[in-house]
């Protein structure tokens, strides 16, 4: 599955547009490298999202193309 989608799909980042600008402007990092959307998330990736100031730390657990609202958050798990 594409890195935007993922992103949507797991509720980290809104909107598959608003995922798509985060990483053409380098703010989404995949095992410590910058990539595309077009990336292919495979479970066990270690994706690092910059929001200004803040930074989120998460490793894939699930790819699934369909999750409701309540089953998003187990497609990953945060990293401390």
């Amino acid at each position: 599955m594409r890195l935007d989608k993922w992103l949507k799909v797991s509720r980290l980042i809104k909107r598959r547009t608003v995922a798509n600008e985060a990483c053409d402007n380098e703010r989404v990092s995949v095992n410590g490298r910058p990539v595309r959307a077009s990336y292919d998330v495979k479970v066990g990736d270690k994706i690092e999202l910059r929001f200004g100031a803040s930074t989120v730390k998460v490793e894939v657990l699930v790819v699934a193309d369909n999750v409701g609202k309540s089953d998003a958050a187990a497609m990953y798990q945060e990293i401390v």
